[in-house]
């Protein structure tokens, strides 16, 4: 391969991979090309690209890049899982390839890189459980609301047990008994 292509297949990976911070490697060697189609469709209607990478020019590529650290798992043939979206990350790359491996005994895992940090082929599933960014903030925003409203029911509260003793004598004195006093 001359050297002018090998820039331009580098200049198309740091476009291709421009805002990702986070992908999977993937070995789809031995699997059927039709699972291979298969997979691929299903994983893009999930914003999820599937792209065979040549390991040196990836490399060039990602060096001063958020998936510099991904270079450390480029050996060999290698495929790259990743977002595409703002709503997809790794972390949900991780849980449909989880769910592919499932079928397609033959998908070997490499690695992740997750905003720096690598993931071995072991720490997949790990990665997999992981709350995606949407999840973590609805975590953040639970967090954050819970006391607000523990402090609002226990300032309603004496009012409604005050309305429920209110109501309790107005049923007692509708139904025609007496209310005793209280010693």
């Amino acid at each position: 391969m001359s050297k002018p292509v090998k820039n331009l297949i580098t200049d198309q990976y740091k476009t291709m991979f421009d805002g990702v911070s986070g992908a999977v490697i993937v070995d789809i060697r031995g699997i059927e090309a039709n699972t291979t189609n298969e997979m691929r469709a299903g994983l893009a209607d999930k914003s999820i690209k599937v792209t065979v990478v040549k390991n040196s020019l990836a490399k060039r590529a990602f060096a001063g890049h958020d998936l510099e650290p991904v270079t450390a798992l480029l050996d060999g043939a290698c495929t790259m899982v990743y977002p595409t979206s703002e709503n997809a990350s790794a972390v949900t790359v991780a849980r449909e390839l989880i769910d592919w491996a499932k079928k397609v005994k033959e998908l070997q895992f490499r690695g992740a890189v997750l905003d720096g940090i690598v993931f071995g082929p072991d720490e997949i599933k790990k990665l997999s459980e992981y709350p995606t960014k949407e999840e973590a903030q609805a975590k953040v925003v639970q967090i954050i609301l819970t006391p607000a409203q523990n402090l609002v029911g226990a300032l309603v509260a004496p009012g409604r047990n005050l309305a429920g003793i209110v109501k309790t004598i107005q049923d007692k004195l509708e139904a025609g008994e007496t209310i005793a006093k209280a010693s």
